[in-house]
């Protein structure tokens, strides 16, 4: 997949790649031209005594080194370039891609891998173009060259060609295969470090919490030497292939020193020719040894190509549609008909035979045990998976037909894991809405409870969020996560468990400035505390996947024993009856 990335890729940098290709190859014949010059140097000057002819002659080797420098620093400028940009748009391309991923992509990939192709990975492509640009473009036009220009110089010397070049190919060819390999374990070795380090630091309380410490050493310790172990193997054979080089190189020039000299004592070719001859094999050589440092390179960027194009070619299970439909009106009027849904490869569907309607000016809540498929349900309205079955449809309109823009201008979602972005209060909260006031920052953080803390930050709405959130509280992180969807003002609010850092006092109060707020609004709460969603105007109780219950609280108290066991496993029996 190495040479489908590049060239789609590559394609818009196609002028300062001609420029490359010029300049490379005017720099690599100027460079050729030079053993000459050193040639007619020795026979014509140094043999013969004439000053004049050295002083001349080495004065156009002087402008020709100059033309040779000159041309390869503006080769090794567009070359540079050219591989920053093709980084920067890959870079930018899988970034697009990965964005359009929904759940279902996200987690088969998962987090450490996507982050290692997005960076390590790029790189490694990136390095190769670069190091094309500097050096394989030249190797075979200096190649050729050097061969066409030691023929023209003595043709008895030409077998040596033969020996030597096929020699260091078929040494450096053994080398590389076995290096591939070592390179596709080694990304791999890549992510389990990365994923294994992400977990540790994001876990890191947990970690301390059950004295882990030692484990999780163990456990880096492990993966870290699998990566070492890797490295070294690839290490080993990478140096081995520089001595092999070196060996070639150093036994050619003693071969043509040895055979040329019994040439020139026999009269058949000058000292200066012989010069010449050596600096062109050494030329032709040094090319096929910039052409191994390639050969090095290509392995692991081929290994870093595929696992790119894996990502860029795998398409999101959740796709706009093509003709997408706009609702006659925009209510918030939400429906699920004979829902179903299935991950792949699993044996039963997580959700079966789901049928919900909620309107503007509801509150519908969703309980369940853990497993029951709550938040499953929920990730259906905002298309974060699609439903193998059945429809939902929000003002009228499948959401499968709706173009996910105005999908998601229309729902305002506080996950289960309220996350947090870099930034500033204010930047989390305009999330949605980068034109918000500061007047309507102030007024959802003080619905959703979060007017006091934030007050009491040393900037107020601008102090620092790091990532995540960590500077905060989970129950601030859930307000300021309440806060972040109320900004939008939009017609659904969907809340996962949102208030289950909040102590009972902060619940109610938060809960009732909810009311005039999402007045004309649909509503729907997933909770496990009971308290929450008491006064929901329906309750939809999950078991297994199933709604085994649907009404409101006094009515499932007397019809729905599982709701009885929910109620009954956090209330007393008083406050139960």
């Amino acid at each position: 997949m190495l040479l489908p990335v590049l060239r789609q890729y590559l394609r818009a940098y196609r002028g300062p790649l001609t420029a490359v290709v010029i300049f490379q190859l005017i720099g690599t014949i100027a460079s050729l031209y030079l053993p000459a010059l050193n040639a007619d140097i020795i026979d014509n000057g140094v043999a013969k005594g004439d000053t004049g002819y050295i002083v001349s002659t080495g004065g156009v080797m002087l402008a020709v080194t100059v033309l040779q420098v000159v041309c390869t620093i503006i080769a090794v400028y567009f070359g540079a370039r050219t591989a920053m940009g093709f980084g920067r748009d890959v870079r930018a391309a899988l970034f697009h891609r990965v964005g359009t991923f929904s759940d279902r992509e996200v987690a088969h990939f998962g987090a450490p891998t996507l982050i290692t192709r997005n960076t390590n990975d790029v790189q490694q492509v990136q390095m190769l173009v670069l190091t094309t640009c500097t050096l394989l473009v030249a190797a075979p036009i200096m190649c050729i060259g050097g061969v066409i220009m030691a023929l023209r110089t003595d043709l008895g010397l030409a077998w040596l060609l033969l020996v030597s070049v096929p020699v260091l190919i078929i040494a450096i060819s053994l080398i590389v295969w076995r290096m591939i390999p070592q390179f596709r374990a080694m990304q791999a070795r890549i992510d389990v470090v990365n994923r294994v380090l992400r977990e540790q630091i994001a876990g890191v309380r947990v970690v301390r919490a059950f004295v882990r410490e030692p484990i999780e050493t163990t456990r880096f310790a492990k993966a870290n030497s699998d990566l070492t172990d890797t490295a070294v193997r690839a290490g080993r054979l990478m140096a081995l292939m520089f001595p092999t080089v070196m060996l070639v190189l150093n036994a050619s020039s003693v071969a043509v020193l040895w055979f040329g000299g019994h040439r020139v004592e026999a009269g058949e070719i000058q000292i200066g020719s012989l010069m010449a001859f050596l600096n062109y094999l050494m030329q032709i050589l040094m090319s096929v040894m910039m052409a191994t440092f390639m050969a090095v390179m290509v392995p692991r960027a081929s290994v870093s190509a595929d696992r790119i194009s894996e990502v860029l070619k795998t398409e999101s299970s959740v796709l706009p549609p093509t003709s997408p439909v706009m609702p006659a009106t925009n209510t918030g009027e939400l429906r699920m008909s004979e829902v179903e849904f299935s991950y792949p490869g699993a044996s039963a569907p997580v959700l079966l035979d789901i049928n919900l309607r909620a309107g503007p000016g509801t509150t519908t809540a969703i309980v369940g045990s853990t497993g029951a498929g709550k938040t499953t349900l929920l990730s259906l309205i905002p298309r974060l998976f699609d439903a193998t079955g059945g429809s939902v449809t929000v003002d009228g309109v499948d959401v499968r037909k709706l173009d996910p823009e105005t999908l998601w201008r229309r729902i305002g979602l506080v996950p289960q894991k309220p996350y947090l972005f870099t930034g500033t209060v204010a930047s989390n909260l305009r999330y949605g809405n980068p034109d918000a006031t500061d007047d309507e920052l102030w007024t959802a953080l003080e619905t959703a409870q979060a007017r006091d803390f934030v007050a009491a930050m040393p900037e107020g709405i601008n102090s620092p969020i790091t990532q995540g959130g960590t500077n905060v509280s989970g129950g601030q992180r859930q307000r300021l996560a309440i806060a972040r969807a109320l900004v939008v003002r939009p017609m659904i609010y969907l809340f996962d468990d949102s208030f289950s850092a909040l102590d009972l006092a902060t619940d109610s109060r938060l809960r009732a400035a909810l009311k005039p707020t999402t007045r004309d609004a649909t509503v729907i709460i997933v909770a496990q505390r009971v308290s929450t969603i008491a006064d929901a105007d329906q309750i939809i109780v999950l078991e297994d996947g199933h709604i085994v219950g649907v009404g409101s609280y006094d009515e499932l108290m007397e019809t729905c024993p599982t709701f009885v066991e929910i109620v009954e496993s956090q209330l007393s029996a008083e406050v139960a009856a």
